[in-house]
């Protein structure tokens, strides 16, 4: 196995014990008790190197920060479902990735890519169509945001910088 090989599996399997990590938040009794307590409860029973560790950690943590930016992105890209009726591990899956390509260097086609393969093996056949296509939208929509944050602006100011709006 090359390194990049390896590096990939690592990656890989740190994304799904972040995935793991989530789910142990989200149905066990941890959402009182804080995430920290069950990060430590998971490490223990499920011991790993320490880089997949900090990984793990790191994506999963940073996925909670930001609930209050990614669910409205899902809801919105989910046209006619609420994240409430959504399976807990699909919803998992989107949050993770969204939080990964919006937040993290990791190019959006293979944070997608690697949500198919979560999806694949945590859930079913339909999640992946469902999980691509709100992933797609989301990534699509957040470019579209980019190139319009990124146009320069012009002014009607009539100062004479040779701009017309």
């Amino acid at each position: 196995m090359s390194v990049d090989d390896h590096r990939r599996d690592e990656r890989h399997r740190g994304r799904e014990a972040a995935l793991q990590l989530l789910y142990q938040w989200e149905i066990g009794q941890f959402k009182e008790t804080g995430f920290d307590e069950a990060i430590d409860l998971f490490w223990k029973i499920h011991p790993a190197p320490e880089s997949r560790q900090v990984f793990a950690t790191r994506l999963a943590c940073g996925t909670t920060r930001q609930l209050g930016t990614i669910d409205p992105l899902i809801e919105t890209h989910a046209e006619n479902w609420r994240l409430s009726r959504m399976a807990v591990i699909d919803r998992l899956i989107m949050r993770m990735a969204i939080y990964e390509f919006e937040y993290q260097d990791t190019p959006a086609p293979v944070v997608i890519d690697e949500a198919l393969e979560l999806a694949k093996t945590f859930s079913g056949d339909q999640a992946v169509a469902f999980i691509n296509g709100v992933l797609d939208s989301v990534r699509r929509a957040l470019l579209e945001h980019e190139v319009v944050a990124k146009e320069p602006r012009t002014t009607n100011s009539g100062l004479g910088n040779g701009n017309r709006d």
